[in-house]
C-alpha cells in the first residue's frame, strides 16, 4: 500500500499525560482508510496546531475584529493565548489530555480560549452558548469533561448542568478570580509536543435526532481542512476579512471564522449577533471579502441587499445543508457573486465535496475536494453506476472515530465514510444531493426526494422556507407533506401553492398537505431538524 496514500504508520507516542481521549478511540480496524495524497498532508509525527496557526504569522497583522471596533493583532492574540495557557496549566492544574469545555458567544476570547487549551496539549470541547444543561450534561459525561472555560454571559446553564466535579474558570467579569485576572508569568507558553495523532478535540454532533456523538479529531486534522478545502476550493488571500454566522462550537463556524483565517495569515470579524440582516450590516461596514453562512440566510439576505453594500465580498460559502439551485440563481442574479456550496460533516470535521469559480454547476453540490475522495454507493458498498442514487461516501485525511460509540460501525463501512446523504454522481464526475437517506418519501411506489420537492416550493416568490416530510398513510405507505414559511403580508393559500407545485413537478410529488408556520424548528447551529415535523404531534393544517 503507497504510505502517501494511506496513513499506515503505527500511532505515535502520546504527548497526553490522561489518555482518555485515545482510550476511546474505536478499535483500528473500525477507522476508516485515511489518505495523505497532497504532499502538504504529509505532516510531521509531532505537531501542535495551535503552534502552527499562532506562529507563522506577522505579529503587527490583525487577527480578529469585533463590531466595537477592538481589533487584535497576531501579536496580540500570541500574548493572550500564552497567558490563558499559562493559567490552565499552573493556577488550574489542566494536564495534557484533559478535556476542557468551551461556551460562550463568538468573540476574540473565545478563539484565544480554545488555542491554549490545543497549545498546553489539552482537548477542546467546545459547545454552542444556546445549548441547555440536559444536553451539556449529556456532552461532558460523554467526554468525561472536568474544566470548563465559559463566558461570564454563559455561566448560568452551565452551572444548572450540575455536571460532577466540573471546575468552571469564568472569563470577561471583574470579579478577581475571573480567568483574565488570575495571575499568570508575562512570558511565551512553549507549546506542548503533542503528536500530529493526539487527539485535539472533541466536536459533538449537532443532535438532529438522537443521543449526541462525540468526534474525535487530531491535531493534524485541524490543518488538514485548511490545507485541503480552504486551499484548493476557497484560495484565501492574507487581506481577506472572515466573516459568518456559524458558532465556533460548529466545525463549519470553527474552520471558517478561526482555522482557516489564520491559516492564511488573513483577519476574521467575530460576530456575537449574526442573523441575516446583521451579516449585512457587518458586510457594509466592515469590508467583509469572505462570509460563511447556511443556504437559508443567503435566502433571507435578498430581500436587504438593497439597503447595504456588499461589494467587498468576494467569496460567499454555503454548507450545514443542502443549497437549492433557486437560491443560488437568485443570489447571483442580485450580487453577481457565485456561492461555493459544499458538503461537510462533523464526523469528517469540514467541506469534503465542492466546486467554486467557473467550476460550479448550480443544483449539484461540486466535486471532491482536492485530498478528498468519494463514491455513491448501494446498503452493501457497492458503487452504483453514475446517474443512479445511492449512498454518498468519503475518503480523505479527516475520518470519522466516535468516542466510544457504537454507532462507529453504522458510519464507517468497509474503510469508508458512510455520511447518510443520498446522492447521483452524474456522469460529469459531478456530485449532486438528492437528500438525506431517511428523507427519501415512498409513497404508493413513487420514491420522492423531499429536498427535490422543497427545492420547487422556494422558487415560489412568497415562500422564505420549506421543509418536506413523508407522513405514514395506511393507503399510500406515506403522503407527502409540506411546511412552508411566508414572507411577511403573504396570503395563506394552500391550494394555489399546490397547483405552483404541479407546475414545477410531476403531480405524484405534489404535497397532499400543506402546514404554514412561523418558523421552521431548527438546532442551535441551524440545521433543520424534520424529525420534529414527523412525529405524530406535528402541526397538521387548520
Amino acid at each position: 500500500m503507497d504510505p502517501s496514500r494511506t496513513d499506515t504508520r503505527p500511532p505515535t507516542a502520546s504527548a497526553h499525560v490522561d489518555t482518555f481521549a485515545r482510550d476511546r478511540l474505536p478499535p483500528p480496524d473500525q477507522w476508516p482508510e485515511l489518505r495523505f495524497d497532497l504532499p502538504e498532508l504529509r505532516y510531521p509525527d509531532r505537531l501542535n496546531c495551535a503552534a502552527e496557526l499562532l506562529d507563522h504569522a506577522d505579529a503587527g497583522r490583525p487577527v480578529f475584529r469585533t463590531p466595537a471596533g477592538e481589533t487584535w493583532t497576531y501579536g496580540d492574540l500570541r500574548a493572550r493565548v500564552d497567558r490563558v495557557a499559562h493559567v490552565l496549566t499552573g493556577d488550574l492544574g489542566v494536564v495534557p489530555g484533559n478535556r476542557v469545555l468551551l461556551r460562550g458567544p463568538t468573540t476574540p476570547w473565545l478563539a484565544a480560549c480554545w488555542l491554549a487549551v490545543l497549545k498546553a496539549g489539552a482537548v477542546a470541547v467546545t459547545v454552542l452558548a444556546q445549548q441547555r444543561p440536559h444536553e451539556l450534561r449529556t456532552m461532558c459525561e460523554i467526554a468525561r469533561v472536568r474544566h470548563a472555560l465559559c463566558d461570564i454571559r454563559s455561566v448560568d446553564d452551565l452551572s444548572k448542568a450540575e455536571v460532577p466535579g466540573l471546575a468552571v474558570a469564568a472569563y470577561g467579569g471583574d470579579s478577581p478570580g475571573d480567568l483574565l485576572r488570575r495571575p499568570a508569568p508575562g512570558t511565551p507558553y512553549p507549546a506542548v509536543d503533542t503528536a500530529a495523532d493526539d487527539v485535539a478535540l472533541i466536536a459533538f454532533t449537532s443532535g438532529t435526532t438522537g443521543r449526541p456523538k462525540g468526534c474525535a479529531h487530531f491535531h493534524r486534522d485541524v490543518l488538514a481542512i485548511a490545507d485541503t478545502f480552504s486551499k484548493h476550493v476557497l484560495g484565501p488571500r492574507a487581506d481577506d476579512v472572515f466573516a459568518g454566522s456559524p458558532p465556533l462550537g460548529f466545525t463549519f463556524g470553527l474552520g471558517g471564522l478561526v482555522v482557516f483565517p489564520m491559516r492564511a495569515g488573513a483577519c476574521a470579524l467575530l460576530l456575537e449577533q449574526a442573523h441575516p440582516r446583521q451579516l449585512l450590516a457587518a458586510v457594509a461596514e466592515h469590508r467583509v471579502s469572505v462570509l460563511f453562512t447556511a443556504p437559508t440566510a443567503y435566502r433571507a439576505m435578498l430581500d436587504g441587499l438593497d439597503g447595504h453594500d456588499v461589494s467587498s465580498l468576494r467569496r460567499c460559502v454555503s454548507a450545514g445543508e443542502n443549497l437549492p439551485a433557486a437560491t443560488w440563481h437568485a443570489w447571483h442574479e442580485r450580487t453577481g457573486l457565485r456561492i461555493i456550496n459544499g458538503i461537510g460533516a462533523t464526523e469528517l470535521l469540514h467541506i469534503f465535496v465542492s466546486a467554486a469559480d467557473d467550476a460550479i454547476r448550480p443544483g449539484t453540490t461540486g466535486v471532491p475536494v482536492p485530498g478528498w475522495h468519494a463514491r455513491v454507493q448501494d446498503e452493501h458498498g457497492v458503487p452504483v453506476p453514475d446517474g443512479e442514487p445511492g449512498l454518498l461516501a468519503v475518503q480523505g485525511p479527516v475520518g470519522c472515530r466516535y468516542l466510544a460509540d457504537p454507532r462507529q460501525r453504522a458510519y464507517v463501512r468497509d474503510g469508508w465514510n458512510v455520511t447518510g446523504d443520498t446522492y447521483v454522481r452524474e456522469p460529469d464526475g459531478y456530485f449532486r444531493h438528492v437528500a438525506r437517506a431517511d428523507d427519501m418519501i415512498i409513497s404508493a411506489g413513487y420514491n420522492i426526494a423531499g429536498p427535490e420537492v422543497e427545492d420547487a416550493l422556494l422558487r415560489h416568490p412568497d415562500v422564505v422556507e420549506a421543509a418536506v416530510v413523508g407522513r405514514p398513510d395506511e393507503a399510500r405507505g406515506q403522503v407527502v407533506v409540506a411546511y412552508a414559511v411566508l414572507r411577511e403580508g403573504a396570503r395563506r393559500d394552500a391550494e394555489a401553492l399546490r397547483a405552483y407545485v404541479k407546475s414545477e413537478l410531476a403531480p405524484y410529488k405534489c404535497p397532499r398537505e400543506i402546514v404554514f408556520l412561523d418558523a421552521l424548528p431548527r438546532t442551535a447551529t441551524g440545521k433543520l431538524q424534520r424529525f420534529r415535523l414527523r412525529v405524530d404531534g406535528a402541526p397538521r393544517p387548520r
